[in-house]
């Protein structure tokens, strides 16, 4: 009696630790396509042995816990990876936007304007105007050449002023875009010290059983990594402190247990970023704030700077012909030397512009001679000058140094998107469903199940005929 008592405990157990095993099967292969998701495993044992007078009897078989095939050196691994991947791709966005904002396409050499100009572009709205006051100086009297030439140069003025804005916009774009993924991290961070303590409060006195909040707070510190660099050191109740670095390299507690250290902040006059109340100043190299922070401050930044000391040579070169004294009418406005603020000088109509110098007698030319020739001349910033080289050989520079730092990022991209496969395939290898393997434990499982179940019915149909039959058996 008491041994079928025992075996038939036993197969309940089973059945019950076989219940589980199919239950986390079955969630492993609802969760396939989940990216998130770290594949669980549940470890069987034996509930121990009881003395009885009979011997030892086994307790039975139990599902002693349910853990997740994670590896956390590969999940710092893919946080790595990750935060190098949106440094590069939010710097390949911003760009990309920049050529946008240039009006035409760039391209990588700087030994020809064709590379790096076409004909929507300042380059050749620059040839147009040199080439107006070219033809103005063949006809000086030529009241249709006096308009060609204010066309051309109005057109030059505008697409100036309009390029400038139009890179304006992109960077006050990536400063929105930044502020925005400040708060996104807050809100990530908060999740994170939450998550902290639900899984502290499980994992007391079970380490490691708080597998769904495990995923949950993965999910979110890959989410943050992709913002700032971070580092998650785990703790002795599973709970993660999330530090990234401040000035120096000095690590900067980010979360401690349940507790953000306080909000991440950023300046965008002087694009620092700070937390906390005493505003610790954060050094980032990667993540995709820094990434478009870097952007905007370096390749499209100086863009614009550069096409602020072409506006400001082409101000003063022009004028300096056009009113060598000083005294007269300038041709461009004085007061406008940035590519934003470039125009043509109110006093100058087609009626009041002139090829010649002033005093000189009616058809005299030497003026737009002069200033058609500057479309040759070389620059020299050793001399004073804005620029180096001719107009249009700095500007094709600059956009053809622009079109580099593209195809660069380019590059980086692409790289770094193969060592985020790469790593991240290392951990799928590790922590992700395998669906064949996910299926045949299904069917052990299963078997395993029915079998106990078999045993349980044989028990049960042995004690109903010793007990219910008892009393019923003849001598």
């Amino acid at each position: 009696m008491a041994g079928l008592y025992t075996t038939l405990g036993s197969s309940v157990s089973a059945m019950a630790a076989q219940s589980i095993a199919i239950d986390t099967a079955g969630n492993n292969l609802a969760n396939v396509n989940n990216e998130n998701y770290s594949e669980e495993t549940v470890d069987l044992g034996s509930l121990g042995e009881v003395q009885t007078a009979s011997g030892p009897e086994s307790m039975g078989l139990s599902a002693l816990s349910v853990t997740q095939l994670r590896d956390s050196v590969l999940d710092a691994q893919v946080r790595s990876a990750d935060s190098q991947a949106s440094y590069y791709t939010t710097q390949q966005t911003a760009y990309q936007q920049g050529q946008a904002a240039l009006g035409q396409t760039v391209g990588t050499s700087s030994t020809s304007t064709s590379s790096a100009t076409d004909d929507s572009g300042v380059g050749a709205a620059l040839d147009d105007m040199f080439n107006a006051f070219q033809s103005y100086a063949a006809a000086p009297t030529d009241t249709g050449q006096q308009q060609a030439v204010l066309a051309a140069a109005s057109v030059l003025t505008d697409r100036l002023q309009s390029t400038d804005a139009n890179l304006a916009s992109v960077q006050a774009g990536i400063t929105t875009t930044v502020q925005n993924g400040v708060t996104t991290a807050n809100t990530l961070l908060t999740q994170i010290a939450g998550l902290n303590t639900q899984i502290g409060q499980i994992e007391a006195n079970a380490p490691g059983s708080a597998v769904t909040l495990r995923d949950q707070r993965e999910a979110d510190l890959e989410q943050l990594a992709g913002l700032m660099p971070i580092t998650a050191t785990e703790g002795t109740h599973g709970e993660d402190t999330v530090t990234t670095t401040g000035a120096g390299g000095t690590p900067v507690t980010l979360v401690s247990s349940g507790t953000v250290s306080g909000p991440l902040a950023y300046n965008a006059t002087t694009n620092a970023f700070t937390v906390g109340a005493g505003a610790a100043a954060l050094t980032f190299t990667t993540g995709s704030l820094q990434g478009g922070v870097d952007a905007s401050n370096q390749g499209i930044q100086t863009l614009r700077d550069n096409l602020n000391a072409l506006s400001s040579e082409l101000v003063t070169s022009v004028n300096s012909v056009y009113n060598p004294t000083g005294t007269g009418n300038n041709f461009f406005s004085a007061s406008g030397t940035t590519a934003a603020t470039i125009s043509i000088d109110p006093s100058i109509t087609a009626s009041t512009l002139t090829a010649g110098a002033a005093g000189a007698a009616a058809g005299d030319n030497t003026v737009a001679l002069g200033i058609a020739s500057l479309a040759n001349q070389n620059f020299s910033t050793a001399g004073g000058d804005a620029i180096d080289g001719t107009f249009d050989s700095y500007y094709a520079g600059a956009v053809s140094g622009f079109g580099q730092t593209l195809s660069t990022v380019n590059s980086q991209v692409t790289d770094q998107t193969s060592i985020q496969t790469i790593v991240t395939n290392q951990r799928d290898a590790v922590s992700g469903v395998n669906l064949d393997e996910e299926m045949a434990n299904l069917l052990k499982y299963q078997r395993a199940y029915q079998a106990s179940a078999q045993v349980f019915q044989t028990v049960d149909s042995l004690l109903d005929t010793v007990v219910n039959s008892l009393g019923t058996i003849t001598t």
